[in-house]
C-alpha cells in the first residue's frame, strides 16, 4: 500500500510539472497564465507577412494597369508626344518609364527626359534606427519563410533583352510583372507591356517603399500595444500574486509553527478585513487551530484528572492488599477485603466511564442520526428503572406538554443522557421523593427538564457539575459510588447533537435541582 501511494504521488507530481512547467511557485504560474494570451497576441506579428503580400498583390495589379494604359497612350503618339507623356507620367506617378523599339533598343527614358522622380536610399548613410528596422524586417521574413526577391541592378547595356520581363513581353506579347529589392531592402516593382503592334515595349519601375513603411508602422503599433499590455499584465499579475500568495505564506508559517509544537507562541492570522476566499480560509484555519488547542488542553486536563482519580483507589487498594497478610483478626481481615473489593469496583467503574467519555466524540462523528421521540425515550428509561427497582422509592412522573417532541440523534446516546439525568435526580432525592420529567417544545427546540426534591445546586456550582470528575455526593452516600463523569458525558452528547445541557432554577413546587436538555426540533 505504501509503495502504491508513493507511485500515485509521483504520477501526480509528474502531471503537475507537465501542467505547470514554471515550477511550484504560484507567482510564476500566475505570470505564465497571464503571459500566454500576450504570447498569442505577439504571434500576430507573423501575420503581418500576409498583410505585406496583400499590399504587394494590389501594387502588382496597379502596376499592370498603369503599364497597359501608358502603353496604349504611347502606341498612337508621335515621338515628341511619347517623350512628353513619359516625362509627365514619370514625374506625377514617381516612376521610371523606358520605351524600347521593335529591335529592343531603348529609345526614351523618363529619367533622362526629366529630373529623376525617385532615388534609392543608401543604407550606409541611414541612421541606426533604419538599420534596426531592416534587421527586424529580415528576422521576421526569415521566421515566416518569406521568399527574398533578387536585388535590383541596372544593367550596363540598355538593350531590352537584359530585362527578363521585357524578354518575355517580346516573346509572348503579354504584360509581365517582376519584383526586386532595392539596396535598402524595399520592394521595386517592374512592369513590362507591349506598345502597339509594331513590336515596341514599355518598362515601368516603381520603388514601393511605402509598403515597407506601412508594414513597419503596423508592426510598431502592434508592438506598442503588446508592450503596454505586457507591462499592465505583469503589474496586475504581481499585485494578484501578492494579494494571494503573501497571505498564504503567512498562514503556512503559522501552521508550520503549530505543527512543530509552538502553537502557544503563534497567533494564526484571521485576516478579518478580507471577505474573499483567502479571508475565509484564514479564519477557518484560525478557528481550527483554536479548536485544536482547546482539544489538546482538554485531553491534557483529562489525562491529569484520570491519573488523579485512579491514583486514589489504587493507593487504597494497595494499602489494603499490603495489610492483608499482616492481619490476623478475622473481622479486620474481612473489612480490608471489603475495602479492596470496593476499590476494584470503583476502578472498574472509572475505567468504563473514562473509556466511554473518550470515545463519544469519535463515535458521534461517524454515527447516522435518526428520528427520535424524546418523550417516549424518557418514558422507556423511567419504565425500565421502575421495573428494576432502581428508583430507590422515588416517584418519577412524565409531564408531556407537547406533541412535537421529535428530534434527530443517536437513540442509544440520547438514552444515556436520560439515564444520567434520572440517576442524578434519584441519587439526590430523599426516599419517596418526587421527580418530574417535563417534555416541552417551541418552534425550533425540544426540551426535557428533570427536576427533583433534593438539596439543589447552588448558583455558583451550576457549571462545575458538568466538569469531568466533579463529584458532589449526596448526604449519607458512600464515597466512590459516582465517577463524576455522568453529567460531563451528558453535556458532551448534547453538544454533539447541536443541543445543550444546563442547570436552571428549581420548578415551582419542587425545591431541588432542575437540569434541562435542549435539542433542535426535527
Amino acid at each position: 500500500m505504501a509503495e502504491e501511494s508513493a507511485q500515485d504521488a509521483l504520477r501526480a507530481s509528474r502531471l503537475e510539472r507537465l501542467a505547470f512547467p514554471f515550477g511550484r511557485s504560484l507567482t510564476a504560474r500566475i505570470l505564465a497564465v497571464n503571459l500566454i494570451p500576450l504570447l498569442v497576441l505577439a504571434g500576430s506579428l507573423f501575420f503581418l507577412d500576409s498583410y505585406r503580400r496583400q499590399l504587394l498583390t494590389e501594387r502588382f495589379q496597379l502596376a499592370r494597369i498603369e503599364a497597359q494604359i501608358t502603353a496604349e497612350a504611347l502606341a498612337g503618339a508621335t515621338p515628341e508626344r511619347q517623350e512628353a507623356l513619359l516625362s509627365q507620367i514619370g514625374r506625377e506617378q514617381k516612376m521610371r518609364l523606358r520605351l524600347y523599339d521593335a529591335g529592343g533598343n531603348q529609345i526614351a527614358d523618363s529619367f533622362e527626359l526629366d529630373e529623376p522622380s525617385f532615388t534609392f536610399d543608401d543604407p550606409v548613410a541611414e541612421p541606426f534606427v533604419e538599420d534596426l528596422a531592416r534587421w527586424t524586417d529580415n528576422a521576421l521574413n526569415f521566421a515566416v519563410g518569406a521568399p527574398s526577391p533578387p536585388p535590383y541592378l541596372e544593367p550596363e547595356d540598355t538593350a531590352a533583352d537584359n530585362w527578363p520581363e521585357l524578354a518575355r513581353v517580346r516573346q509572348q506579347g503579354l504584360t509581365q510583372i517582376e519584383l526586386r529589392r532595392a539596396p535598402d531592402n524595399t520592394p521595386v516593382i517592374n512592369a513590362a507591356a507591349p506598345v502597339g503592334v509594331n513590336g515596341a515595349s514599355l518598362l515601368t519601375t516603381r520603388n514601393a517603399n511605402d509598403i515597407t513603411q506601412a508594414v513597419r508602422n503596423a508592426r510598431s503599433s502592434l508592438m506598442t500595444i503588446i508592450m503596454l499590455a505586457l507591462a499592465v499584465s505583469i503589474i496586475l499579475s504581481l499585485y494578484l500574486a501578492n494579494t494571494i500568495i503573501e497571505p498564504l505564506r503567512r498562514l503556512v508559517r503559522a501552521t508550520s509553527l503549530v505543527r512543530l509544537g509552538r502553537e502557544r507562541e503563534v497567533e494564526v492570522p484571521r485576516m478579518d478585513e478580507r471577505a474573499d476566499e483567502i479571508g475565509l480560509l484564514a479564519r477557518a484555519v484560525s478557528d481550527m487551530t483554536a479548536t485544536l488547542r482547546h482539544r489538546i488542553d482538554a485531553v491534557e486536563t483529562f489525562a491529569a484528572d484520570v491519573a488523579h482519580e485512579i491514583k486514589n483507589p489504587l493507593a487504597s487498594l494497595r494499602s489494603a492488599t499490603e495489610s492483608l497478610p499482616k492481619v490476623t483478626d478475622p473481622e479486620l481481615h474481612a473489612r480490608l477485603v471489603d475495602v479492596a473489593a470496593h476499590d476494584v469496583r470503583r476502578i472498574d467503574r472509572l475505567v468504563s466511564e473514562i473509556s466511554e467519555a473518550s470515545r463519544i466524540d469519535a463515535e458521534l462523528s461517524r454515527a447516522t442520526f435518526e428520528l427520535v421521540e424524546l418523550g417516549q425515550l424518557f418514558a422507556n428509561v423511567v419504565s425500565r428503572k421502575m421495573e428494576r427497582s432502581e428508583n430507590h422509592g422515588c416517584i418519577i412522573e412524565i409531564d408531556l406538554q407537547t406533541t412535537r417532541d421529535m428530534v434527530r440523534g443517536v437513540p442509544v446516546r440520547l438514552e444515556r443522557i436520560a439515564e444520567n439525568l434520572i440517576d442524578n435526580a434519584v441519587s439526590f432525592s430523599p426516599a419517596g421523593g418526587r421527580i418530574v420529567v417535563t417534555i416541552a417544545s417551541d418552534n425550533e427546540r425540544v426540551s426535557a427538564t428533570v427536576c427533583d426534591e433534593g438539596p439543589g445546586i447552588p448558583e455558583g456550582e451550576r457549571e462545575k457539575v458538568f466538569r469531568r470528575f466533579h463529584s458532589h455526593r449526596p448526604e449519607g452516600e458512600e464515597y466512590g459510588n459516582h465517577s463524576g463523569l455522568g453529567l460531563a458525558i451528558g453535556r458532551t452528547i448534547a453538544e454533539a447533537h447541536d443541543g445543550n445541557l444546563s442547570v436552571r432554577d428549581p420548578a415551582q413546587g419542587l425545591g431541588g435541582a432542575c437540569l434541562v436538555l435542549e435539542l433542535p426540533a426535527a
